[in-house]
């Protein structure tokens, strides 16, 4: 794999991949290239990630990685392997000690905000989002404020496979998107085991939920003049904004260059019953296309501040992005221009998330062989936020790569970016 690296917050797009790969136009379309494997991005949240826990973080991101090269080394298309990637990702809301026995963990220390483990909301429940898309299908499944189901991405990729198969009898139009009880309701009607609330919550998450309730109580005493509110709010964005790790995602393209992406999401601390972050709404958690009538296949999932990420459809805008010829002067304008000033939130003072990205077409060496061709990946990841964790691999590496991104020293959270990224030729033999 060959890795190109680009400093945070620089003006300057790198240059274009080598000029020895180009798009190829005259593969025979009756032929279909075969190798075993693909190449998959994963990110385990953007906001803060401290030094003292980086291994931990890593190999979250690594053991996520592997999970989704397993599944593309045994033939699966994207949309499995990036649902086995979040599968991993989700795992580590709960007790360390139940996710891993690889390292050693504190026994309530979780390092990602999804599924069992989640932030507990008001009422102290965890309700979770989740989302994913299979680029060549273009189908999309959901599923927000969903409770007493330990891996949300479960259910959203059956909403998919389910769409795939058709109409339901009568004529209906099965559904791709299902919220609270009645997404539950549909999960175990479809043999997604159920898991009790009481097991949800971890030792960790409720006594996040009890600090959080006494901070909300102090507040609640406290004088509602200007400058307290002005500081409450700066409190809470803190705590729920840059501070704090939140959704978690991945992208994919298998062997046959179709892609994938996949996210999913405990949502805010102390949020309202029933919001619905990012991680379920379409256009705005992730996105997934193949090239069809464009020159790239993208794949996008993002992390943040959901409501941020709603108003600017930030998946979407990136997809679009990238089909410009320089990926990364697209996603360094699409972060600007379309997120940190977007005019959707021109009342903003902060602007809080993060994306990764792939995009990939179809290659031949120059000169060309004969018997070997393959896909150009380009990967990418940017973020408003402090830090973001991420790991990528491919079929042919021994093993994932992990980094944590950060913003440079003295710059404001929310109102710069950080941008890098590198690129992988899959070597596919006709």
């Amino acid at each position: 794999m060959e890795s190109l690296m680009n400093s945070a917050e620089e003006q300057q797009p790198s240059s274009p991949p080598g000029n020895s790969w180009s798009k190829q136009e005259e593969i025979n379309k009756n032929e279909t290239p075969k190798c075993v494997g693909g190449f998959v991005l994963v990110h385990a949240g953007a906001g803060y990630h401290s030094e003292s826990k980086a291994k931990e973080y890593k190999h979250v991101c690594k053991r996520a990685c592997q999970r989704a090269v397993d599944r593309l080394k045994a033939g699966a298309l994207a949309a499995e392997a990036v649902a086995a990637a979040l599968v991993e990702l989700e795992l580590y809301s709960a007790p360390a000690s139940n996710a891993c026995t690889h390292i050693l963990l504190d026994d309530d220390s979780p390092f990602t905000n999804a599924g069992m483990g989640s932030n507990l909301n008001l009422s102290g429940e965890i309700e979770c989002d989740a989302s994913i898309m299979d680029g060549k299908s273009l189908h999309y499944g959901a599923v927000g404020a969903i409770s007493g189901i330990k891996n949300p991405v479960l259910v959203a990729n059956r909403l998919l496979s389910e769409a795939q198969k058709g109409k339901l009898s009568a004529g209906r139009i099965p559904p791709c998107f299902l919220v609270g009880r009645g997404a539950h309701d549909w999960a175990v009607g479809h043999g997604i085991p159920p898991c009790p609330s009481e097991k949800m919550a971890t030792k960790f998450s409720l006594s996040a939920y009890k600090r959080n309730k006494r901070k909300m109580a102090l507040a609640e005493k406290m004088d509602t003049g200007h400058n307290h509110a002005k500081k409450r709010r700066q409190s809470s964005e803190t705590e729920n904004g840059s501070g704090c790790l939140d959704t978690v995602g991945a992208v994919v393209v298998d062997s046959e260059g179709n892609v994938a992406a996949a996210v999913s999401s405990g949502g805010l601390a102390m949020k309202h019953p029933g919001r619905v972050g990012q991680a379920a709404h379409y256009g705005c958690g992730c996105w997934a296309e193949n090239a069809f009538n464009n020159p790239y296949s993208t794949a996008v999932s993002t992390s943040g501040c959901g409501e941020h990420l709603i108003r600017t459809m930030l998946a979407r805008e990136c997809s679009a992005a990238l089909q410009s010829e320089d990926a990364h002067k697209a996603l360094l304008e699409a972060m600007q221009n379309k997120f940190i000033s977007s005019p959707f939130l021109a009342g903003e003072d902060r602007v809080l998330g993060g994306v990764i990205v792939l995009r990939c077409c179809r290659c031949v060496e120059s000169p060309p062989s004969q018997n070997i061709q393959g896909i150009l990946v380009e990967f990418l990841w940017s973020h408003t936020t402090e830090s973001m964790c991420v790991g990528y691999m491919s079929a042919q590496d021994s093993k994932a790569k992990t980094h944590i991104s950060r913003l440079p020293p003295g710059t404001v959270p929310g109102q710069c970016l950080a941008i890098e990224g590198g690129v992988c030729r899959l070597s596919v033999a006709e």
